[in-house]
């Protein structure tokens, strides 16, 4: 009888260390998943964040509740680059002005999870003011029916959101 109570316990001590390099290799903090968008961590609460105001939604792969604050996580699965691609930092950046909006807390920062490392990108005025502005112009061009439209890439043109109101598509 001891030494399945001693099996036990080293198979415990294992599947520890096991949960604790899966949950480092997803570039999660610590603290509790509020939500999750991908299977890795079983199914959580995937209801998208939304903010009617600024005609936002999204869903981060990730939130993770670390005491006060509500924190985003995305992974990305390409190459890790030496700094964040712009694109990955404004995905971000919009899933932190979400959480702000949805959970009334600001957090302090994002996380973008690459496979060779994590960053830790700041939620600052400027980065705030800077997503705003960009989101700002995206729907004045929105509305304003002068979006610029790339046509050589037929790919891409079928698979554009706009392809069946689209008069110019291939």
């Amino acid at each position: 009888m001891t030494w399945l109570f001693l099996v036990l316990i080293l198979l415990a001590v294992l599947l520890y260390f096991l949960s604790r390099k899966l949950r480092k290799d997803s570039g999660l903090p610590g603290g509790r998943i509020v939500s999750s968008d991908t299977k890795m961590w079983g199914e959580q609460n995937t209801h998208p964040l939304f903010d009617g105001s600024l005609g936002l939604t999204g869903k981060p792969d990730y939130l993770v509740d670390i005491g006060n604050a509500i924190i985003p996580v995305e992974v990305k699965s390409c190459r890790t680059p030496e700094t964040p691609y712009d694109s990955h930092i404004y995905q971000l950046a919009a899933y932190l002005v979400l959480v702000e909006k949805v959970y009334q807390k600001t957090p302090p920062y994002g996380l973008i999870h690459y496979p060779q490392r994590t960053f830790q990108i700041d939620f600052t005025d400027e980065l705030r003011d800077n997503f705003l502005s960009l989101i700002s112009e995206m729907h004045r061009l929105e509305n304003s029916h002068q979006i610029a439209r790339s046509h050589d890439e037929p790919a891409r043109c079928s698979r554009c959101g706009y392809k069946n109101i689209c008069d110019q598509r291939l």
